[in-house]
């Protein structure tokens, strides 16, 4: 992947951090910053949810650069922002139910942590600042598609931490003229998620089941619908915020996802007829916290950052579970 370049400049002489950039969405970025020439490309991460498997696809070329730290750690922050002109903040405490079992530390990493890089990257002198909020800052906003300007209550301590984020990243921008660029995921999926570990997500937990003939679960009656989005929706549009006119992205926040929205279920069966198995999933209690219909609303990002979906459900669906099938 990412052999077309979305980004015009030359990257050659810059130099990026990518906080989380052993994780999932991270190490997608990485792997664009790397293949196009960027000078350097540091990550910081701490492994806690990210792999070191991702971290050693990347060790043999000499631009990358592997700081194992803590967001936590102001000091951690700081030296990894040392002579770095973009960061693409990704480090976080993913999940609604681990916020929910364990709000306190789904708040260090993901507020406390947020706000040591910011003054960390305001003080290094940072071009821009890329970051990653959610779509459950929509909440109990049951509009349908959901707009930028329009959220409601949030349901879970990770949306919280989400929301707050957002306003320290537009106060940043304010204050201290800061160039802050948020965006909403929706559902993000594709190569390299893990099914591994409690919080997993639904995707490569349905991917794992099939594949290997293990129960999948499905909580509560499958009829809630995502707005599910490939992972390079997610590296384009950062590529293209990190260099459109200031003008028009600083302090903004921006929904990135496909701009449709699937029913759990039909993920589901998308996906085992892909696979070929036969397995039928177990149905369970919903979770709590959980937003019951999301669908993204995207010409914000379209008008602003000429985003554009570059790779469809359907298409990123078969594509991650051949990487799956390879991978094992």
């Amino acid at each position: 992947m990412y052999e077309t370049p979305w980004h015009k400049e030359d990257i050659s002489t810059k130099r990026f951090l990518v906080t989380g950039g052993a994780g999932f969405i991270g190490s997608h970025l990485v792997e664009y910053l790397l293949k196009h020439n960027a000078a350097e490309v540091r990550v910081l991460d701490d492994l806690s949810t990210g792999f070191i498997t991702n971290v050693n696809l990347f060790a043999g070329n000499s631009n990358f650069k592997f700081i194992n730290g803590s967001i936590v750690k102001l000091e951690d922050c700081r030296a990894a922002c040392e002579g770095i002109d973009y960061v693409l903040h990704h480090a976080a405490l993913g999940s609604v139910p681990r916020s929910i079992d364990n709000p306190i530390a789904t708040h260090q990493v993901n507020a406390d942590g947020f706000l040591n890089m910011l003054v960390a990257a305001r003080d290094a002198g940072v071009k821009r600042f890329t970051y990653a909020s959610s779509s459950s800052v929509y909440g109990d906003n049951e509009d349908s598609p959901k707009l930028e300007d329009r959220t409601g209550n949030p349901l879970s301590p990770y949306a919280v931490t989400k929301k707050l984020n957002e306003l320290y990243g537009k106060v940043f921008a304010d204050l201290y003229g800061m160039e802050t660029v948020g965006f909403r995921y929706f559902n993000i999926f594709g190569p390299r998620q893990s099914p591994n570990g409690a919080y997993a997500a639904a995707i490569p937990l349905f991917i794992d089941g099939l594949l290997n003939n293990k129960t999948v679960y499905i909580n509560g009656d499958g009829l809630q619908s995502r707005d599910f989005t490939f992972v390079s929706n997610v590296v384009k549009a950062n590529m293209l915020a990190l260099f459109a006119p200031a003008e028009k992205v600083r302090g903004h926040i921006f929904n990135i996802a496909a701009g449709g929205s699937t029913s759990v279920i039909d993920i589901f069966n998308a996906l085992k007829k892909y696979s070929g198995s036969s397995l039928a999933p177990t149905f369970r209690e919903e979770r709590k916290g959980e937003i019951r219909n999301s669908c993204a609303d995207i010409s914000k990002a379209n008008a602003l950052l000429c985003y554009t979906v570059e790779i469809q459900s359907e298409q990123g669906l078969e594509l991650t579970i051949e990487w799956f099938k390879s991978a094992h």
